[in-house]
C-alpha cells in the first residue's frame, strides 16, 4: 500500500462538517446581537474600537482591536488561502491553464454586473457614484462558512471553484481600491515591498527552505504594504507565492514540502480562532441608523444579492456552453448556482470599500452598512437553500 502524506490543511478545512462555519456564524450572529441590545452596545464598541496604544502609520490612526483583526490577522488567512491557490495551480485542479479559465471569467464578471446594478439603482442620485464597488467584492471567510454548513452536500471541486473566486474577486476589490478610493499612496513604501517580495522570490529560486527566513520576510512585506496605503491583508497572497512546494503527483502531500507544512501549522489557528474573531469584529452592524429603502442600501443589496449571481452564474454558463471551459467536476447546474448565490455575500471587503468611499459621511456609511447586511445575508440564505435542497448526487456532466 503507498503511503500517502497528509491532506491539504485549506481542503480540510473547506470539506470538514459545519464545526468552522458554525464558529464563524455564531460569531457573527452573537456580533449582531452584542452591537443591538442596549446593555451591550457600548461594551461592544469599546471592544472593536478599543486603541492598543501603538501607531504604525498615521493614516490608520492608533492601531484599534478592528484593524488589528481586518489589518493584521486577515493577513494570514489570504496567506493559507494563497498557499492553497498557489497549490492547486502548480499541483492540482488548477494546474492546467484551461482550468483556469472559468473563475477568472466568473470573478471579472462577478465584479462588473453588481457595479452596474448599483449605478442603475443608486448612481443617479447625487453623491453616490463613488459607491460603486461596494458591492463588487466576495467575503472569502462567510462565504466559505455557510458553505462549511452543508458538509459533503457540495461538492468538493465547488469549494475550490468558490475559493478561487473570491480570491481573484478579492485581488480585482484591492486593486480598484488602489485605483480609485486611495488618495495618496507611499511610493517609497510600495517599491520596499516590491523589493522584499522580490527577495523572497529570489530565495525560492536559490532553493531556501527554512520557514523562519520567508516570515521574517512576510512581517516586512505586511508593514510596507500597510504603510503603502494599499490594504495589507495583499500581503498574504504575495508572501504565499513565495513559499516553496515540492509537487507530489502520486499523493495529496509531502510531508517535506514547504508550503505543506505552513498550511498544516497555520489551519487550526486560521479556522478556530482568527476567522470566528474576524466575524465578530465585523458583524456588528448597529440597526435602525438609517432608512433599508433608500436609494444607496437597494443599490448596494440588489447589486450583492441580484447582480452577483447574474454576473458569476452567467460568465460559468457562457464559458462552458462556449467549449471554453468544463462545469466543476460532480456538480450538477443547481449546485452551481448555488454557489453563484453564495458569491454575493460581501461583507469584509465592501464595509471596508464604503468608508472608503463615503468618509466622513455617517448617514451614508451607516446606509451602506444596512445595504450590505441585506444583501449578504439574502445570499447567504439564498445559497444554503439552494445547496441544501440540491443533495449530494450530482447530474451527469
Amino acid at each position: 500500500m503507498v503511503r500517502q502524506g497528509p491532506r491539504s490543511a485549506l481542503r480540510d478545512f473547506l470539506e470538514s462538517e459545519a464545526a468552522g462555519g458554525l464558529l464563524l456564524i455564531g460569531a457573527a450572529v452573537l456580533a449582531m446581537v452584542a452591537a443591538n441590545l442596549p446593555t451591550t452596545r457600548d461594551l461592544y464598541a469599546h471592544f472593536v474600537h478599543a486603541e492598543t496604544g501603538l501607531l504604525l502609520t498615521p493614516k490608520l490612526g492608533v492601531m484599534t482591536v478592528h484593524l488589528w483583526v481586518n489589518d493584521g490577522l486577515m493577513a494570514l488567512f489570504f496567506l493559507l488561502v494563497g498557499l492553497e491557490i498557489k497549490r492547486e495551480l502548480l499541483d492540482g485542479q488548477l494546474s492546467r491553464p484551461a482550468d483556469r479559465i472559468l473563475p477568472i471569467v466568473a470573478a471579472a464578471a462577478g465584479m462588473a454586473v453588481p457595479a452596474l446594478v448599483y449605478l442603475v439603482l443608486a448612481g443617479p442620485v447625487d453623491g453616490l457614484a463613488q459607491g460603486w464597488a461596494i458591492p463588487a467584492a466576495t467575503d472569502i471567510a462567510f462565504a466559505i462558512g455557510v458553505l462549511a454548513l452543508l458538509g459533503k452536500r457540495a461538492p468538493t471541486s465547488l469549494k475550490l471553484f468558490l475559493t478561487t473566486v473570491a480570491i481573484v474577486d478579492d485581488m480585482g476589490a484591492v486593486a480598484v481600491i488602489a485605483a480609485f478610493y486611495t488618495a495618496s499612496l507611499n511610493i517609497p513604501a510600495l517599491l520596499g515591498a516590491l523589493a522584499v517580495f522580490g527577495a523572497m522570490l529570489a530565495l525560492n529560486r536559490m532553493g531556501v527552505n527554512r520557514l523562519w527566513i520567508y516570515w521574517v520576510g512576510f512581517a516586512l512585506l505586511w508593514y510596507l504594504m500597510l504603510l503603502s496605503g494599499v490594504h495589507a491583508t495583499i500581503a498574504g497572497v504575495l508572501a504565499a507565492l513565495t513559499i516553496p512546494i515540492k509537487p507530489t503527483p502520486a499523493a495529496p502531500d509531502a510531508e517535506d514540502s514547504p508550503l505543506h507544512r505552513l498550511e498544516h501549522g497555520l489551519h487550526p489557528w486560521i479556522a478556530y480562532a482568527i476567522v470566528p474573531l474576524f466575524g465578530f469584529v465585523n458583524a456588528g452592524v448597529t440597526l435602525g441608523e438609517a432608512d433599508p429603502f433608500a436609494s444607496l442600501p437597494l443599490g448596494i443589496a440588489a447589486g450583492l444579492f441580484i447582480g452577483k449571481q447574474l454576473g458569476v452564474f452567467g460568465a460559468v454558463w457562457a464559458t462552458v456552453r462556449l467549449g471554453y471551459a468544463c462545469r466543476p467536476a460532480g456538480a450538477s447546474w443547481a449546485q452551481v448556482y448555488g454557489v453563484c448565490l453564495l458569491c454575493g455575500i460581501g461583507f469584509t471587503m465592501s464595509l471596508f470599500i464604503s468608508d472608503l468611499a463615503f468618509a466622513g459621511q455617517p448617514l451614508l456609511i451607516a446606509e451602506s452598512k444596512v445595504g450590505i447586511l441585506a444583501g449578504s445575508l439574502l445570499s447567504a440564505v439564498a445559497g444554503w437553500a439552494v445547496l441544501r435542497l440540491t443533495g449530494p448526487s450530482a447530474q451527469p456532466r
